[in-house]
């Protein structure tokens, strides 16, 4: 699956604000090894940089292209291509810093309670998981692959279930039953957007990319015509020509003894 690192920090000042908050929340602790899991183009990364100065970072993300772009800032950080289903530090960090991005894997909860695991004592895992998937901005394109012009070709881009997708007592009970002192929240966030389709703008840097990546151009072309058509009624402008986009969010702080 290919990213678009431009066409995802679009929204830059929106995607950003949830990995502040979360950074915030962790406590003061004396980090020297931080990870960053799910780095995208190095936004969160410097968010972590600022936060403990001294610390050795190390931003990790499975595509390429967000890499690229990450290594293009003047951090005291590495980066480097990783697959989180299969990584493995070399030493237990501090803090595991996880800003949405483990919503990805086909075993969020397992995954998290695995990285919970890999900390130092008294270590930090932090993540961010969107809790939109049962909301237009994510149910759209999953109906889509379910009607008959695209189901053969979709088949194997639903890659989750919107009725079962990781809420916060599926996440909090797992990680509190392996030792976990947690600070578990919801934020809704309203964002304020400006375009002609910018929650389809939104979701084509995220949510969509596995449809768009299965398609051939032509069929490519014509599903996003329809999903922007869809967006646009679920979403419509404001009298003012801004769309309101309600956004809600998965926060947890889960701290080793």
């Amino acid at each position: 699956m290919s990213w678009n690192p431009p066409l995802y920090m679009r929204f830059g000042t929106e995607r950003t604000r949830p990995a502040l908050e979360l950074a915030a929340r962790i406590p003061d602790i004396a980090a020297g090894h931080i990870v960053d899991l799910g780095c995208g183009p190095g936004n969160s990364t410097e968010i972590l940089a600022a936060r403990w100065p001294d610390a050795q970072i190390i931003g990790l993300d499975s595509s390429s292209e967000m890499i690229a772009t990450a290594q293009k800032k003047v951090l005291r950080a590495r980066f480097a291509v990783a697959d989180f289903e299969t990584w493995t530090p070399d030493a237990p960090p501090d803090v595991i810093f996880s800003n949405a991005a483990l919503h990805w894997s086909y075993d969020t909860v397992g995954l998290a309670v695995r990285l919970f695991g890999m900390l130092a004592p008294g270590g930090v895992l932090a993540v961010q998981i969107p809790q939109n998937f049962d909301r237009p901005s994510h149910t759209i394109p999953h109906a889509m692959a379910g009607e008959a012009r695209w189901r053969q070709q979709l088949v194997a881009a639903r890659w989750f279930d919107p009725a079962t997708f990781t809420r916060d007592l599926s996440l909090a009970r797992p990680l509190a039953a392996a030792g976990a002192l947690l600070d578990v929240w919801t934020t809704d966030y309203l964002h304020v957007l400006r375009g002609d389709y910018p929650v389809f703008d939104w979701v084509s840097a995220t949510a969509l990319q596995p449809f768009l990546g299965a398609l051939d151009d032509a069929d490519r072309a014509a599903f996003a015509a329809e999903a922007k058509r869809r967006y646009a009624t679920a979403y419509p402008p404001e009298p003012d020509g801004t769309t309101l986009f309600p956004f809600r969010r998965l926060f947890a702080i889960a701290r080793r003894a």
